[in-house]
């Protein structure tokens, strides 16, 4: 079985290079712009369900997806909401990792706690059958895949497509390329 992940599409706060983790932000143009190409690659498939975070940027993007396969039931799962950066939420990404080198933000959800509540959600879909796409974070999404796969996963750009193919008792990762 596949799935398909799908990071949202961009947001005034990728544009500015922020920490979004659980701030609530729109996608702009571009963002809407790469939900709707992404739709368009994925409807050369059949989908059967649209699995995405609460938060906005993940919803308008599979709605949007889900404009091109109007069959797909919709879901939303609350698990798949972004990691929570705590004090660095909001701030530029430059003065973050000035701020914080190692990465250990202040009040801030662990990157262990972030990958075991991804790979938690991520299998659930994957558990109920059918072909899904999951519509989620570039952070969440790309520390499932690591959890999932053992292997390492690069940056996953906004509106990118990952197939996520279980074989045997394995997952295997590819991006998918218009």
């Amino acid at each position: 079985m596949t799935l398909a992940l799908v990071r949202h599409g961009r947001t005034p706060w990728n544009l500015e290079r922020r920490m979004q983790g659980r701030s609530d932000i729109a996608l702009d143009d571009v963002g809407r712009s790469q939900a709707d190409a992404a739709g368009r690659v994925l409807a050369a498939a059949v989908w059967t369900r649209i699995v995405s975070s609460p938060l906005r940027r993940a919803v308008d993007t599979a709605d949007i997806i889900g404009a091109h396969l109007p069959d797909a039931r919709r879901d939303i799962e609350p698990d798949l909401v972004e990691r929570h950066y705590g004090a660095a939420e909001g701030l530029a990404v430059a003065e973050v990792r000035h701020r914080w080198p190692d990465e250990d933000y202040p009040a801030a959800e662990s990157v262990a706690q972030t990958q075991e509540r991804g790979i938690r959600a991520v299998r659930a879909v994957h558990d109920t059958g059918g072909s899904a796409i999951v519509v989620a974070h570039g952070t969440l999404l790309r520390l499932t895949i690591e959890g999932l796969t053992g292997q390492r996963c690069p940056r996953i750009l906004n509106g990118e497509v990952v197939l996520l193919e279980h074989e045997g008792d394995r997952f295997r990762a590819r991006r998918l390329v218009e």
